[in-house]
């Protein structure tokens, strides 16, 4: 079984800054992930060409099931806001799950952030500026595998320096509640080891993913709690979409503990 993340870029490509459909279709099946998590997701924004992204994909994929989650509503040019729960809306963005297995649960979990301004150094050049951060979720998948439940959760942390472990410390809380064991996967925007100190949960795959033309941070992870499956594979991939590379982690079909 293949997990994977990626984080969409809204679908673009850095060497044309454009969406196609075709480019994307192509990206996702070289993947060839079995259950996917992606994060910069658009539905029926002028950027990316009115596309559903999430539908897109699992199209692509051949998938059963898949699920988006809007964070924001809108488009930037309107502007947009922030998304509450079953609101009907035309324009979105947000995170996905799509999976080729069955999926018996879905959950949406919200997390803390801050919605004034903060101030970050931007790489490279160490200027300050104060930015505004958007909402932040998680959305949770209960896949159905031959060994029973395995919970998968796709979220995409902040960048504000703690904020981001703050979230993620929330969500490891939030996912003790869900059945069976559990991966976390996504855009943590958060270096190196730093995750899986933070949650004390395996590290599946150790690479630099951003950014994509020339990878120098690992910002996107998957980690497995204990007692999750076995890795027995994984890496990245550049693909023709994305300023971020796609991860993926193979898993046993057994817990780690039983490998």
């Amino acid at each position: 079984m293949r997990v994977a993340t990626f984080n969409l870029l809204s679908g673009k490509s850095p060497d044309d800054n454009r969406v196609r459909e075709d480019r994307l279709v192509d990206a996702v099946k070289t993947l060839d992930a079995d259950v996917l998590g992606l994060q910069e997701v658009d539905v029926g924004q002028s950027r990316s060409d009115g596309l559903d992204l999430t539908a897109v994909v699992a199209g692509a994929m051949g998938a059963v099931d898949a699920r988006f989650e809007p964070t924001l509503i809108g488009a930037p040019e309107d502007p947009w806001r922030r998304a509450h729960p079953g609101e009907s809306y035309t324009a979105a963005y947000g995170i996905a799950i799509v999976s080729r297995l069955p999926v018996s649960d879905w959950r949406a979990i919200r997390l803390p952030y801050t919605p004034m301004h903060s101030p970050i150094v931007l790489p490279g050049t160490g200027e300050v500026i104060f930015t505004r951060d958007e909402p932040r979720m998680a959305l949770a998948a209960v896949i159905e595998t031959r060994n029973g439940p395995l919970t998968v959760v796709n979220t995409h942390l902040s960048f504000l320096p703690g904020w981001n472990v703050r979230q993620l410390r929330r969500l490891v809380h939030a996912v003790d509640e869900l059945p069976g064991p559990a991966i976390i996967m996504g855009d943590l925007n958060m270096p190196g080891r730093l995750p899986t100190v933070v949650s004390r949960w395996r590290g599946a795959v150790a690479a630099c993913t951003w950014p994509a033309h020339r990878p120098m941070a690992q910002l996107d992870h998957i980690l497995i709690a204990p007692g999750g499956p076995a890795v027995t594979g994984g890496g990245t991939m550049r693909l023709p979409v994305s300023d971020h590379v796609a991860m993926y982690a193979d898993l046993a079909e057994r817990p780690e503990s039983a490998a």
